[in-house]
């Protein structure tokens, strides 16, 4: 076998990445979020049809209507994914399974004992191996994790539920983490032209979910696992927490001093 077919994943490799190219697969996004609606909205806007799915049943139904409730996405965008007709939603998560490729956008909150609350990334996978049980490798998925969580949550978590069923990864199923990089309200950097990194659970994999992802994102950041992808998130988010605090105490001392803090903070730029 070559290089690039081992790469590729083989035949459902090549088969899933030629309908990624000719947009011929519907695109499920699971939570509909700041997250997954921007990621929604620029599936759209590269062609591809797009099924987002959220169990919030009031949410979906202002998105049909056409109104979000998120205005930094843009006060029309609801109403312009409708008018394109490539978008649905749904509060009825049973329909990913007969989606070419399900990005899930979930949310990780912290629980009371301030450790990541999975039970969402955990369910979402769960019903999506039931859904996919037995596998099909004349079919093959993509699957895709964005939420914010720790290193070895795509293999530990996600690998086990969707090959429960029998499906196998890198044959009936491609796996990957890229984590997601919103910086909601920013007016300069948005999904698109944010650089975006992605690892998968092989090297199939990952070059099946870059095959997706560059066609509604300028620039890839690909790394050699789905646990480089994990702690590259866990990496950017201390770094601006760490930040943030040196600039607040930074602050604290300048208001202190008398001093300008935003003088200091120019001066040291």
């Amino acid at each position: 076998m070559s290089s690039e077919a081992g790469r590729s994943g083989g035949p459902g490799g090549r088969a899933l990445k030629a309908r990624i190219d000719a947009r011929d697969l519907t695109v499920g996004v699971v939570g509909l979020g700041y997250v997954g609606l921007g990621i929604a909205a620029a599936l759209v806007r590269a062609g591809f049809d797009v099924l987002g799915l959220d169990l919030d049943a009031d949410r979906v139904g202002r998105l049909n209507d056409g109104i979000t409730d998120m205005p930094h996405l843009g006060a029309d965008l609801a109403a312009d994914l409708r008018a394109t007709g490539r978008f649905a939603a749904s509060a009825e998560l049973d329909r990913m399974g007969g989606c070419g490729a399900v990005l899930i956008c979930v949310p990780t909150p912290l629980d009371d004992r301030r450790e990541p609350d999975l039970s969402a990334v955990r369910g979402t996978a769960e019903r999506l191996g039931r859904l996919l049980d037995g596998g099909d490798a004349s079919d093959p998925r993509l699957v895709v994790l964005e939420s914010t969580t720790y290193p070895g949550t795509t293999r530990e978590i996600m690998l086990p539920a969707l090959e429960r069923g029998g499906m196998k990864v890198g044959k009936d199923f491609f796996l990957c983490f890229s984590p997601e990089r919103v910086d909601p309200g920013n007016p300069t950097w948005h999904t698109k032209n944010t650089p975006k990194v992605i690892g998968g659970i092989t090297p199939q994999c990952a070059y099946v979910g870059q095959a997706l992802y560059e066609r509604f994102i300028d620039t890839m950041v690909p790394v050699s696992s789905a646990e480089a992808a994990e702690l590259t998130k866990i990496l950017e988010n201390t770094f601006r927490a760490v930040n943030i605090g040196l600039v607040n105490e930074t602050a604290i001392i300048a208001d202190r001093l008398g001093v300008n803090v935003w003088e200091v903070i120019d001066a040291a730029s």
